[in-house]
Formats: structure tokens, C-alpha cells, sequence
């Protein structure tokens, strides 16, 4: 849906004109015309409102939390970047017991990377203050920097999952064809419009186009990251003018507001990510969830200190350690093998100086309570905005 150039000025209060009403989570559901919710990406997936909740590895995700989104009428996401085969399997079926409604699986596109062990070895000595401050012994290169993705891959296929979504790059084509044989919806990541133009002449299903503003890592895959940090006002109607599939906008939307201007920008749906990092069901660690909910707008950064590929997050102290020598920093995934003990240690001394906070740039929005609530909420507030508009 398109919000017509000749809309009617707004009317109300002061203080309605100003912005809208943002929906206490315990407020009765009220009968909505919800003429909006039915778009070209909704009847793709078969879910009830255009409303995706993002796949965030590392935990946060959890099968509670991806239930609770399907159930509530939007399409919940397993982040499984980071999951061995066995645990997305385990993972996928938690789900399966919680709801019959669709969900997505996300899976990192593996790129090429070189290992450089003057590089490694410069970096661990770079990390031996904070190694030493969280008491851990002399760091160990791992079996394997990151999980198989072929592997991974194989249980999405074995398990027919409804969607299956990425980042990071495209699939191969015998990859895409097989999941297309098997009924399995694509969604891909792009953070220009020329991604999104590859994505679809590769023959994704949907695109999510990843604004500047969005928390956690970029989807950056076809040129400099530097060169692909556009807004996501920017980058959604030109990418939903360059292509022909459902365009889904992500990157700074947390509420009613947000949803709306995602669909009057041309897009067929939003994806959120930190709007549901401090709810109930979310996996992410405490002083995760408190550090969202106290960011300000301009309390993040763009980081290589944790993973070695440019992803969204709160500064902290690790960042202010690494970020100076980004530059010689080891790439994706060998320097997120590298931060692993460390994260970990962290997070089971509840020292935030040293997680990976990940977050978007109006993280400060995010709510607490259940993720169901959450869901209808935006509903409540996306209907209110239109109405108001209309």
C-alpha cells in the first residue's frame, strides 16, 4: 500500500499530531480495519500482517520467541548463523510444537576469507588486557572458525521449513532451485539497490532491504561496505521501484510509525530486529536487553572488534579497545572465532564492557513484555498512524 501524495492534513491534539499514540502492551485489542495488513508479501508467506521478526544469531532468537511472533500473525525467524546442524533440527522442531504457523530459518552465506596467522597473532596480543581481566588462560586457534553451512543448509532442506532467508550473499543457483523444488520461500538480504537487483534476477522469492540504521551485522555482499551505507528512507523505494518481488524494509523501525512509513514507501512488509530484543521470550543476555533499552540515537556504531565483518551495536569498551585497528583486524568468521571465549566470559560475569551489543540506531524504542503483545501492539499503532493519515 501507498499512502496517496494528496493525503489530508492531519487532525487531533497536539500531541496526536506530533507522532502516534504508542499502545500501552496490556490495551484490549480493538475491532481494526486492517485493509492495510494484506499485501503481496503476506500472501507469499501466509501470514496474517506484514511484520517479520528479524533472525538475530547468537542466541537471541530462541524458539519461544519465534512461535510467539507466528502465532500473533507475523513470521517469526530462527537466527541460526551460529547453530551446529543438530541444534537448528532441535530448534526447528521446538517451533513446530509451539505453533503450525509459518517461520523462517536464516542462514549466513559463506564468502571467502584468508587466514593469517602474523594477522591472528597480532590481534590475540591486541586482546591480552581484556583476556587478562575476565581471567581467561592463553587463547587456542579453534578446530573450525565457523559452522558448515552446507551442513546447515542440509537440515533447512531436510526439515522443509515454510521460509528460509539469508544474508551476506546468494545462494548458488542449485541451492535456490532445490529450495524452490521443495516449496520453500527465499528471502534475501541486500543493502543497495543493486543487491536487490542481483537477488532478484537470481530468483529470490522476496527481498529485505537492510537500511544503514538496522542493529547487528550488514548484508553487504556485491561492493565496499563503506559504499553501501544508504538509509533505509532511501534505500526502500528505490529498490522496491528496481524490482519486482515483495521488498521488505528494515533498519530503524520499532512501532507503528515505522510500519507505516515502511508501506507508504513501497514496501510490502518490515522486518524488526530490536523492537523485540528485550521482550520476554527474547534470548538475549540481561545487560543486552538493558543496554537497548537505554541507547540513545546516537549510542551506536558500526564495529569489525567482535566478528571482523561491519555489524550495528552499542559502544563499549571492547569497541573502544579494537576499533582503532579495525583495519588489521582478521576477517569474518576468523575474528569472531577469536572474540568467542571472550563474549562468553562476559556474558557469565554480566560484564557488558565486553558483549556484543547488538542494536539499532533507535534501539532506545524497544519494549518489554510478550512478543505476542508486542506484535499486536503494532498492529494497533499501524492501523492508528494510516487512519489518522487517511
Amino acid at each position: 500500500m501507498r499512502i496517496p501524495r494528496n493525503c489530508v492534513k492531519m487532525r487531533g491534539t497536539e500531541n496526536e499530531r506530533a507522532g502516534a499514540t504508542l499502545f500501552s502492551l496490556t490495551q484490549p485489542t480493538k475491532e481494526l480495519n486492517t485493509m492495510w495488513s494484506t499485501t503481496p508479501l503476506t500472501e507469499l508467506l501466509s501470514i496474517r500482517y506484514p511484520l517479520i521478526q528479524a533472525g538475530m544469531a547468537g542466541g537471541t532468537t530462541t524458539p519461544e520467541l519465534v512461535a510467539a511472533v507466528s502465532r500473533a500473525g507475523g513470521l517469526g525467524t530462527l537466527g541460526a548463523g551460529y547453530l551446529t546442524p543438530d541444534a537448528i533440527r532441535t530448534a526447528i522442531r521446538s517451533i513446530r510444537e509451539q505453533t503450525d504457523r509459518p517461520f523462517a530459518v536464516n542462514l549466513f552465506i559463506p564468502e571467502p576469507y584468508s587466514v593469517d596467522d602474523t594477522q591472528i597473532a597480532d590481534t590475540q596480543r591486541r586482546m591480552a588486557g581484556i583476556r587478562a581481566k575476565l581471567g581467561l588462560p592463553e587463547p587456542q586457534l579453534p578446530a573450525a572458525f565457523a559452522e558448515s553451512y552446507d551442513a546447515q543448509l542440509a537440515v533447512v532442506l531436510e526439515e522443509r521449513v515454510p521460509v528460509f532467508s539469508f544474508t551476506f550473499g546468494l545462494p548458488a543457483p542449485e541451492e535456490l532451485a532445490e529450495l524452490k523444488r521443495l516449496g520453500i520461500v527465499t528471502i534475501g538480504t541486500a543493502t543497495t539497490t543493486a543487491e536487490a537487483v542481483q537477488l532478484e534476477q537470481a530468483g529470490v522469492d522476496a527481498i529485505t532491504a537492510q537500511g544503514s540504521e538496522a542493529g547487528g551485522h550488514r548484508g553487504t555482499f556485491a561492493g565496499p561496505h563503506g559504499e553501501a551505507l544508504v538509509g533505509t528512507m532511501a534505500l526502500v523505494p528505490q529498490a522496491a521501484d528496481a524490482v519486482r518481488v515483495p521488498v521488505i524494509a528494515a533498519g530503524g523501525i520499532m512501532d507503528g510509525r515505522g510500519v507505516a512509513a515502511a508501506l507508504a514507501l513501497g514496501a510490502a512488509g518490515a522486518q524488526l530486529g530490536s523492537a523485540f530484543l528485550a521482550c520476554d521470550e527474547s534470548g538475549a543476555h540481561p545487560q543486552h536487553k538493558a543496554a537497548v533499552r537505554a541507547a540513545a540515537d546516537s549510542g551506536t556504531s558500526l564495529t569489525r572488534a567482535f566478528s571482523g565483518k561491519p555489524a550495528r551495536g552499542v559502544r563499549n569498551a571492547f569497541m573502544a579497545e579494537l576499533d582503532p585497528a579495525a583495519d588489521t583486524l582478521p576477517p569474518y568468521p576468523v575474528q569472531n572465532a577469536l572474540t568467542r571465549d571472550i563474549r562468553q566470559a562476559a556474558a557469565k560475569r554480566d560484564e557488558p564492557a565486553y558483549l556484543s551489543l547488538w542494536a539499532g540506531q533507535a534501539a532506545g524504542l524497544a519494549r518489554t513484555g510478550r512478543a505476542e503483545a508486542i506484535v499486536e501492539a503494532l498492529v494497533r499503532e499501524t492501523e492508528a498512524v494510516l487512519g489518522r493519515l487517511r
